[in-house]
């Protein structure tokens, strides 16, 4: 199959990418390098430099005739939506709705279609959130996210655009960036290697569910592989506190200093993490990388890239 990957230079796109090249697939990659590293662009896909909001992409869809789509471009810093709400929803909404479009017009198969279970459950009602948890985001760009599942909805029901959605948890790994729209795993991981101040925002009991990255892109590839349309939580059923990583990481490293503690950022929720059982019963997907070692493989990959 030839599978049209957005966001492909990036952290996570990146890792899909790989790994539809690893298992025979013809790959594309779309990115406007804004966030995502030339670096990290595999050379056995083809490339272009374009904006998912940009009129043209559709000249790149009809160039290449992807058989799929698989969306990671985004907007993805919680923070900033808080702060540039706009800017959130003119990337995540109206760019998306470009790309969807553009799938339609040009006959794409299938859209595989990155969300959040992380920021679109909100604070929880129940734990873990299954895929029936009621939506209720904290930040604008959890409700963008959300906002293009409805979307997806609408697209198959008139234009018949067969669509998966994947519910990412706190994906952290290789390739995050320390410096730019960055998880507490890459800031702390950065900032220790560094021997700078580590601050900790909040209490530090704060609960994520962190998912290893390579497993992520694992679950790309069963969708796109499989005939499966849903909505499928990627996470791995358990919540680690912030001050659990932190500790964590400075065995690690070595870290020789103490966390700082700072309030608590707008926008966050407090405590969440994902029930999996849907992504094992239908995709046969479930995380293989333990926290512990996911965080070392992590460490092992900035010490040798980062520093």
């Amino acid at each position: 199959m030839k599978i049209l990957v957005t966001g492909g230079a990036g952290f996570i796109g990146s890792h899909v990418v790989d790994t539809f090249l690893a298992a025979g697939h013809s790959v594309v990659i779309v990115d406007n390098l804004s966030s995502g590293r030339e670096r990290n662009l595999n050379p056995g896909a083809r490339f272009y430099k374009i904006d998912i909001r940009d009129p043209k992409l559709i000249e790149v869809l009809e160039a290449e005739k992807p058989d799929i789509i698989d969306h990671h471009a985004a907007q993805i810093d919680v923070r900033k939506s808080v702060t540039d709400p706009i800017f959130d929803a003119q990337i995540n909404i109206l760019g998306t709705l470009n790309l969807i479009d553009a799938a339609c017009k040009t006959g794409v198969r299938k859209f595989i279609y990155i969300s959040s279970g992380g920021a679109a459950y909100g604070e929880p009602l129940y734990l873990p959130c299954d895929e029936k948890h009621p939506i209720d985001p904290l930040s604008p760009y959890g409700v963008t996210k959300h906002t293009m599942e409805h979307y997806l909805f609408l697209y198959e029901k008139i234009y018949g655009l067969d669509y998966s959605v994947l519910r990412y948890a706190n994906v952290y790994g290789p390739r995050q960036d320390p410096y730019g729209e960055a998880g507490v795993v890459a800031i702390f991981t950065g900032q220790m290697l560094s021997d700078k101040p580590v601050t900790i925002f909040g209490s530090g009991k704060q609960e994520r569910d962190f998912v290893y990255v390579k497993d992520c892109a694992r679950a790309n590839l069963m969708v796109a592989e499989k005939e499966h349309r849903g909505i499928f939580n990627i996470g791995c059923g358990v919540g680690s506190n912030i001050n659990q990583i932190f500790s964590t990481l400075k065995t690690i490293t070595g870290y020789p200093k103490e966390a700082n503690y700072a309030p608590a950022k707008a926008g966050e929720t407090f405590k969440i993490y994902l029930d999996n059982r849907l992504a094992a019963k239908e995709l046969g997907w479930k995380p293989t990388v333990s926290l512990e070692e996911g965080l070392r493989q992590t460490v092992d990959y900035f010490l040798q890239n980062e520093k």
